[in-house]
């Protein structure tokens, strides 16, 4: 099968290839899933669990990526709840060979029924940005209606969740980016738009939650914000999680099948829309993934027509 190969991580993008790789074996309670689209998160690269295993162990050359919709084609011993020819997406595990190819092995719990009137395009958009929203909200920070939230990026991928998401919610949702951000980020439903490089932030006063995906200085910032009982709630990539430093819940994203069906409900009745930016084919990905231009939405690649 064809898929994209990375071996080097001093490399990064630049090391990335496309090759011709065996297929892959369904161990117990896995599926095989043809892979019709997969999702790419820039930072993937930099994270530990590309390059190693769980036990630490080096296991490059592997294959990155680790959203996807597509089609079961296999499922190994013991696994339940799916059949051969369904439509899934999901999220692929941390420590194991991902996406960005023609199939892929992925534990069955781990995937969540596709409708067939989502496509597999929009799919492969939803099982990061949708889950780190969710969890995000509701598990980490435990938004009520009637509170407030500061969403940093609410024009990005994982912003725009937020902000729909929250709004759902009920929710007062003030979104923050740039001043091209704005009309993008009301669109999603914010409340209010902050513009980080030209507005005073703390101007917005006192929140209930803010959703943080840029750090430094913002984040500090935000954290003077929050009301006394408050969160602050931020993303780390996977074996990455560091620990507490008062300002911040910092979580890793975890497959739930659950969530990932709520969330494929919304955009089904369009309660919720996913915010794709650039689109490509398997043949066409690295040169994709190595442009310098500014991501506008989440990054998809079309495997199969």
């Amino acid at each position: 099968m064809k898929a994209i190969v990375v071996k080097d991580q001093a490399a990064g993008t630049a090391g990335m290839t496309l090759a011709d790789c065996p297929e892959p074996t369904a161990a117990i309670n896995d599926v095989i899933v043809e892979v019709h689209a997969a999702g790419w998160v820039s930072t993937e690269l930099e994270w530990p669990s590309t390059w190693t295993d769980r036990a630490g162990r080096d296991r490059a050359p592997s294959i990155p990526g680790h959203e996807l919709a597509g089609v079961v084609s296999a499922l190994g011993y013991g696994t339940t709840g799916l059949s051969v020819g369904q439509r899934v997406f999901g999220l692929a595990d941390w420590h194991r060979n991902g996406s960005l190819a023609e199939s892929v092995a992925i534990e069955a719990r781990n995937v969540a029924p596709l409708p067939g009137d989502v496509d597999f395009t929009v799919g492969a958009s939803l099982p990061i940005s949708g889950l780190t929203a969710w969890q995000g909200l509701f598990q980490h920070g435990r938004l009520q209606a009637g509170q407030s939230i500061l969403a940093h990026g609410a024009a990005g991928a994982v912003g725009a969740m937020v902000t729909q998401l929250a709004r759902e919610a009920g929710a007062y949702v003030i979104g923050t980016g740039r001043a091209a951000d704005r009309e993008k980020a009301l669109d999603f439903g914010a409340h209010e738009f902050v513009d980080l490089e030209r507005d005073a932030l703390e101007d917005v006063g006192a929140v209930d939650l803010v959703f943080d995906v840029i750090g430094g200085d913002i984040q500090k910032r935000s954290a003077a914000m929050i009301k006394a009982g408050g969160s602050l709630v931020t993303i780390v990539g996977p074996a990455e999680a560091r620990p507490a430093d008062g300002l911040a819940v910092d979580f890793v994203v975890e497959a739930d099948r659950a969530q990932l069906s709520e969330i494929a409900r919304r955009v089904q009745d369009g309660r919720l829309r996913t915010n794709i930016g650039t689109t490509t084919t398997l043949n066409d990905a690295v040169a994709a993934f190595t442009t310098t231009d500014r991501s506008k939405g989440k990054t998809v690649i079309r495997v199969r027509p």
